[in-house]
């Protein structure tokens, strides 16, 4: 019981002060939509629309908006009070991710929670506010795991690995419990519906083999996950707006860019350098051979794991099974909104990451334990100076994750702070270009803001949005006739938008009505 207190207080310890810039810091992007000025948030009314009306808020999910909700009526607009909750979340979920491992005993679980704990492709999902739907959905997922393996497997497994059942009774409890933190889980994110997929790898990996009666249990979880997934699918299409051009792309093409997706985040958390808030987009060819190396990659890859499986065992063909699975909604096969901006984002992989950061810290565990190397190797680990070797060196890994968290949560002080460091990282980003741009006119430096601008149409002209701010760039700066062409373009590009009619007015009456506004 001491050791497990201390875990968790080392634990909540080195969350809070490696996010301790973010804690710091400010609302940023989508965070107006989400928490500062949204209606929703300000009386019982709102909430019931939280709840009631699935297209009043930017995504249905509700337990979110409610925690919005509960803390806009604790301490109001402070950025304080959100950002806490947040690392209190996070750091929920890694003790959490502690406790189910150690249930499944599985080596190396506090290391692999400290690893997830701190780090830093996870900081875009614990400092930006809007991302609560991550750091809130984990436990609930979490838990649900625990829960259900409490119901299949027992309180854990005996010195000998065989699970102890538990009676009929106690089990339809721990079913029920599972089931209800997982529809808890669906309210927060829709991604969570792998929930099913995932206690299906853990079934097998632990007995070797899979029948009806490991499957049949799961079908009310697979039908409600469904449900979920289907009902977010069309809202992300109808009502968020993720339909046109930016989404279109052939099933080759889909392939090309899941195999990508996949190595793309295994080198993060590999190597977390140049983490980035946009990256770039890449250009999906599917005449380009090289482009196939990827997705043949990755197959490879489960199949090599497969194969071997009977020599080294199934933890390593199920920790990629994990990841591949948790990574399924956002490997380009479904509609994501996000994905107009880039391919990948450091949210997209906090659950996968899971898998790989778990497997990595079970083969330290057992190498610094002289489980793997050999035997001389295992009498240099047992030896008197093995113990401080080993807890050496996890003090400096967990060390440099928690100084690359501390930079990284800089980025997220404050808007254009994020946006200058995002340029700084992929210069490509127009959304970072144009927001920045926002900023500058905001505080009346169209000449600066110009120079962004222009490079936001340089990368994207078919966006209207766009367009209309390099218009009103221009207008403020003094140039309406040079504003009129980007603002007509953005007109054109789309019929209805209303701002850029709005700023077309004025530029016309700035140059004495010399522009036309399309179809007088």
């Amino acid at each position: 019981m001491k050791r497990t207190a201390i875990g968790i207080a080392l634990l909540v310890i080195l969350a809070l002060t490696a996010y301790g810039p973010a804690l710091r810091g400010d609302f940023i992007w989508d965070d107006d939509q989400y928490v500062k000025e949204n209606p929703l948030l300000k009386d019982a009314d709102g909430l019931r629309r939280i709840w009631t009306e699935p297209r009043a808020s930017l995504q249905y999910y509700p337990l979110v908006f409610t925690s919005f909700w509960v803390e806009r009526h604790l301490w109001g607009l402070d950025p304080l009070g959100y950002h806490l909750v947040n690392v209190l979340l996070h750091t929920l979920g890694a003790g959490l991710l502690w406790f189910v491992l150690v249930q499944l005993g599985v080596p190396g679980a506090w290391l692999a929670a400290a690893l997830f704990a701190l780090h830093p492709v996870h900081v875009e999902s614990v400092a930006w506010i809007t991302e609560r739907k991550n750091t809130l959905s984990l436990p609930f997922f979490l838990a649900s795991i625990a829960a259900y393996v409490r119901f299949s497997l027992g309180d854990g497994f005996s010195s000998r690995g065989q699970p102890a059942l538990p009676g009929a009774r106690a089990a339809g409890g721990w079913y029920l419990l599972s089931l209800a933190l997982f529809a808890l889980a669906l309210l927060s994110r829709t991604t969570t519906a792998v929930l099913p997929a995932v206690v299906l790898i853990l079934l097998w990996w632990r007995n070797g083999r899979l029948g009806w009666r490991d499957l049949a249990p799961l079908l009310p979880f697979l039908a409600l996950g469904a449900a979920f997934g289907l009902f977010t699918a069309r809202l992300e299409t109808e009502h968020v707006g993720a339909l046109g051009a930016d989404w279109e792309a052939s099933p080759v093409e889909r392939v090309l860019v899941a195999g990508r997706i996949v190595f793309f985040y295994l080198t993060k958390l590999l190597w977390p350098a140049d983490l980035s808030f946009v990256y770039s987009r890449w250009q999906v060819d599917a005449r380009a051979w090289w482009q196939y190396l990827f997705p043949a990659a990755a197959a490879a890859g489960v199949a090599a794991l497969w194969g071997a499986r009977g020599r080294i065992g199934r933890g390593h063909l199920a920790a990629a099974l994990y990841f591949l699975v948790c990574l399924a909604p956002v490997l380009g096969f479904l509609k994501v909104y996000p994905m107009r901006f880039s391919y990948v984002a450091d949210h997209f992989q906090y659950f996968a990451s899971i898998g790989p950061i778990v497997w990595a810290a079970a083969l330290l565990d057992r190498f610094s334990s002289g489980a793997l190397g050999g035997e001389s190797l295992g009498r240099l680990a047992r030896g008197p100076g093995g113990a401080l070797a080993r807890r050496a060196g996890t003090a400096a890994l967990l060390a440099l994750l928690w100084a690359l968290t501390w930079q990284q949560s800089g980025m997220y002080r404050d808007p254009e702070t994020l946006w200058r460091a995002t340029i700084r990282r992929n210069p490509s980003a127009w959304l970072a270009h144009a927001n920045l741009a926002e900023i500058l006119l905001g505080r009346g430096q169209a000449r600066e803001a110009l120079e962004f601008t222009t490079r936001a149409v340089s990368l994207k002209p078919d966006d209207a949005g766009v367009q209309v701010m390099q218009g009103k760039a221009l207008l403020l700066g003094g140039h309406p006739a040079e504003a009129i062409g980007p603002l007509q373009e953005a007109l054109r590009l789309q019929p209805l938008h209303g701002r850029a009619r709005y700023w077309l007015a004025l530029a016309t009456r700035a140059q004495g009505g010399a522009g036309q506004t399309p179809g007088r």
